[in-house]
């Protein structure tokens, strides 16, 4: 792959990571969806991992940081998320 392509594909991992992000907020936001709902999770779980790539490509560590706390906060929810539904099929 040519630096170009190299480029645009980062560029679009960049932008896609974005709208994932931004569609969570402004879904919770007009509540269509809610905070503790595994789509709203899964969004912000894909956007930060993908503007936490980006970012590290870009050199922007502080941003890479952010990107990397906004996932493991992802990952933590789904993981409650998964347990209290786990825990309601035991009964």
């Amino acid at each position: 792959m040519s630096e170009t392509q190299t480029e645009w594909v980062i560029e679009i991992i960049g932008w896609v990571g974005s709208a994932a992000i931004l569609l969570a907020y402004a879904l919770n936001s007009y509540q269509r969806i809610r905070s503790d709902q595994p789509t709203f999770q899964w969004l912000n779980l894909i956007g930060g991992t993908l503007l936490m790539g980006y970012t590290f490509y870009k050199d922007a560590l502080a941003n890479t940081f952010l990107n990397l706390v906004w996932v493991v906060v992802a990952i933590v929810a789904l993981a409650r998320l998964f347990r209290k539904r786990t825990a309601k099929q035991d009964r």
